[in-house]
């Protein structure tokens, strides 16, 4: 399977769109396999001709007998997904910063999106624009066409106050209680606060932080005790536990199996 991952290369999408991958249809490819690991990006993948299907913690994607576009948008998982491939098809996925998606999508589509995570209608035009870009040949087209694409829906609005919860989340040993008080919020409202913006509660925000960024630590320090020291984890335990629900595995065997070189962290099974 080639997936190879496309940082934003607009200066004005990438305050909100961190990157993309292209998967490209391949009659010789047999069913492909791989894992999927929480983070705090809202995903976007687009699928031709395709059917997805979720169940217990695995995606099951097959070809459609009918020529379609499929839409599905992941927020809020905590533990693997195991993403199982019939064979390859042509998809993109995106992946948008916390609370860049919300640039591009009304507050009313966003509070839908968890409501119906599969198969779900972004823009009107969404589908006929991802037709015409999937029959693009050439990847410098399609990469200009996605991202005019995106630049066309931009719709840049105020998270000021969101934006200081995330420094404050991202930067901070404060509990979170300890946050609230210092903003002058009630703890219930800052929960309420992530719910609708970022899709999942500030404590699982934290925890997934802190997990992506032992990950991309370790590509440079290969000290695993200096890196959750770093990460404020409070002991080798809260680490040990927060790591093994993410991954169902332990450090050293996720870090033995997953190459932390890439841009994104997959494990293929």
């Amino acid at each position: 399977m080639h997936m190879v991952f496309y940082r934003t290369r607009n200066k004005i999408l990438q305050k909100y769109l961190e990157g993309y991958y292209f998967l490209d249809e391949d009659e010789h490819l047999n069913t492909i396999r791989y894992k999927t690991f929480p983070n705090n990006y809202s995903i976007v993948s687009v699928s031709r001709n395709a059917e997805a299907h979720y169940d217990n913690g695995k995606i099951m994607i097959s070809t459609s007998a009918v020529q379609k576009m499929n839409t599905d948008i992941f927020l809020r998982y905590t533990e693997p997904i195991e993403v199982v491939y019939e064979k390859a098809i042509d998809e993109i996925t995106f992946y948008f910063k916390p609370l860049g998606i919300h640039h591009f999508i009304s507050e009313s589509n966003f509070t839908l999106v968890h409501k119906r995570l599969m198969n779900f209608t972004i823009f009107p035009d969404f589908n006929e624009k991802m037709f015409k870009i999937f029959d693009l040949n050439d990847r410098e087209e399609q990469i200009e066409a996605i991202e005019n694409y995106w630049l066309s829906k931009l719709q840049v609005k105020d998270f000021s106050l969101m934006e200081k919860l995330l420094f404050e989340i991202e930067t901070s040993d404060l509990k979170i209680d300890e946050i609230a008080q210092k903003l002058q919020f009630s703890r219930q409202y800052i929960n309420k606060l992530f719910l609708k913006h970022i899709g999942k509660s500030p404590t699982e925000y934290r925890k997934i932080h802190r997990f992506r960024n032992v990950i991309k630590q370790v590509k440079e320090v290969k000290n695993l005790r200096e890196v959750t020291l770093d990460n404020l984890f409070y002991d080798q335990s809260h680490f040990h536990k927060d790591f093994k629900g993410f991954t169902k595995s332990s450090p050293s065997s996720f870090f033995k199996n997953v190459d932390t070189q890439k841009e994104n962290v997959w494990l293929f099974i």
